[in-house]
């Protein structure tokens, strides 16, 4: 059931890649691990604070820079959750982007932020990584851990509900998830991605001397992306 759900979903031509936006300085501990984690994983002290500020932690010997959380107006959390089981939820969890939509619109807020980081962005073959992950994957109608600038003109509220399972899809009805491939805007896998070099099929970044060497054949330019 999952593998069918799965193929409908990637089937349209703009959905056929899965996105992640990570920073270019991370790229040597993800290729050494092959993995995508979670930043909980990374980093499981002080789960559900948060992170006012970009820290800087070492894995395993490796250098990781993790991301802020936005801060998400008290309005915008429904009430049946807290900001710190929401921030605990999403920080269990990769993101990745179902379309280039999605990808550039996440690219052009961290590069606005952040105008002196160099960012990359992955793009995977989206079948086979959701495949391997089915059990892991949960699907999002919004991007979870945006601030959106006018919270009173929002029809939906955060909380760890707004996620639907690969089971669940179009089983799962309410104004909340999404019900059909198109409303589909953001992707998150638990814990961890496994093998993404298996799965890899272009590193966008203009810089080149950051890429790790097993990944070199596979960079284009950030322009691409546009």
């Amino acid at each position: 059931m999952r593998g069918a759900v799965i193929a409908a979903i990637t089937k349209p031509a703009g959905r056929k890649s899965l996105y992640h936006c990570t920073r270019v300085r991370n790229l040597p501990a993800i290729a050494h691990f092959d993995a995508l984690l979670s930043s909980h994983t990374i980093n499981p002290n002080h789960l559900g604070e948060r992170r006012s500020e970009v820290i800087e932690v070492v894995y395993k010997d490796f250098p990781v820079t993790i991301n802020a959380h936005l801060k998400i107006p008290d309005r915008m959390i429904d009430t049946a959750c807290t900001q710190e089981q929401f921030r605990a939820y999403l920080d269990r969890h990769v993101f990745c982007w179902p379309t280039l939509r999605d990808c550039r619109k996440m690219m052009d807020s961290y590069t606005r932020k952040e105008p002196n980081e160099a960012f990359a962005v992955l793009e995977f073959d989206a079948y086979s990584l959701l495949l391997a992950h089915d059990s892991a994957v949960k699907l999002s109608k919004y991007d979870s851990g945006s601030s959106p600038r006018f919270p009173s003109r929002c029809s939906y509220r955060k909380s760890v509900e707004m996620f639907v399972t690969l089971d669940d899809f179009r089983s799962l009805i309410n104004n909340t998830v999404p019900t059909k491939t198109s409303e589909i805007h953001e992707i998150l896998i638990e814990d961890r991605v496994m093998n993404v070099s298996k799965y890899l099929r272009a590193v966008y970044t203009d810089d080149d001397q950051e890429v790790p060497e097993r990944w070199k054949g596979l960079r284009k330019p950030a322009t691409e992306l546009s």
